[in-house]
């Protein structure tokens, strides 16, 4: 049974389905998770849009940020980065949620197929909308890599929004839409759809109970599938999304990069990302819980 099926409401003894969970706490879990992996994701940007050529690993990154920055530099662009798990997250566990407890009753749960399915279709929805906000979150982490006379100096996420909109266009909003869109459903699928299938496993084949350890284990083992299946992709969003002028197209791109680079680029920033993607999924999945539980508890909901 799926964490859906198993949260059934019992009114005096009788269950009356799944509990339907406010939209928005996919999106307020996430954010407490940006807030904590936030150096780790500007770490991996810079590693990512790094110049061919002499190229710093990822502690010695961290270092280089850190001495040229300041501290408070590795939290550049967290503004973008909220407003992304605002609009992005939001909208990818708030549409998932909701689709599955649709297709959840009292005795069964959705198949992994159909939970990849329906994750995916909410990724989708989450890419097109947290677009813009993805989009600055990169600019702002990569900004002070550039050359003074090249950086954008966003103050905020808002002040990027108009600042983007007013010089490049709305068009620069939903720039690298679609490979962030193709990530988005990737990241979705390979995230949601496998913590509920590693947590289903946990507690069917194991002793385990339903806490603690099994939220942890099921969200690890997701972040690593997560950072596999979206590595290419990410990389090439993050190449897109921090140039100073557009693309002439996406496979042009992939071609330039395989030629000059191998095909060692479709894991560029591999590590790095697993070592932030992953504490940020258990993160999310954690906080998640808490919520559900949290709620549960504040409307009196016997589970």
């Amino acid at each position: 049974m799926s964490a859906t099926a198993t949260e059934l409401r019992k009114d005096k003894g009788i269950q009356n389905g799944p509990i339907h969970y406010p939209f928005w706490f996919g999106g307020s879990a996430s954010c407490f998770a940006a807030c904590v992996t936030h150096p780790l994701d500007l770490v991996k940007v810079r590693l990512q849009t790094q110049h061919h050529g002499n190229r710093l690993n990822m502690m010695q990154m961290f270092v280089h940020v850190a001495k040229h920055d300041g501290i408070t530099g590795l939290y550049r662009g967290l503004s973008a980065s909220l407003l992304r798990q605002i609009t992005y997250s939001t909208t990818r566990f708030g549409v998932y949620e909701k689709l599955k407890t649709s297709l959840t009753t009292d005795n069964s749960a959705p198949g992994m197929g159909t939970l990849v399915a329906l994750s995916s279709a909410s990724g989708f929805l989450g890419g097109l909308v947290g677009n813009p906000a993805d989009v600055l979150n990169v600019r702002m982490q990569h900004d002070a890599s550039l050359p003074p006379a090249q950086r954008r100096n966003y103050k905020n996420a808002v002040d990027g929004l108009i600042r983007m909109s007013r010089a490049e266009g709305l068009g620069s909003l939903f720039r690298g839409v679609w490979p962030n869109s193709t990530r988005a459903v990737l990241m979705t699928a390979s995230q949601l759809a496998s913590y509920d299938g590693f947590k289903r496993a946990l507690l069917t084949h194991t002793s385990l109970e339903d806490g603690l350890t099994v939220h942890f284990s099921a969200s690890f083992l997701a972040g690593f599938v997560a950072t596999t299946a979206c590595s290419p992709v990410d990389v090439v969003k993050t190449r897109v999304m921090s140039a100073t002028t557009p693309h002439a197209s996406i496979i042009k791109l992939i071609m330039e990069i395989n030629r000059t680079e191998g095909v060692a680029w479709m894991f560029r920033g591999w590590v790095p990302s697993f070592i932030r993607l992953g504490p940020h999924t258990i993160a999310t999945f954690l906080f998640l819980e808490q919520h559900k539980k949290l709620y549960r508890r504040w409307r009196e909901l016997d589970v």
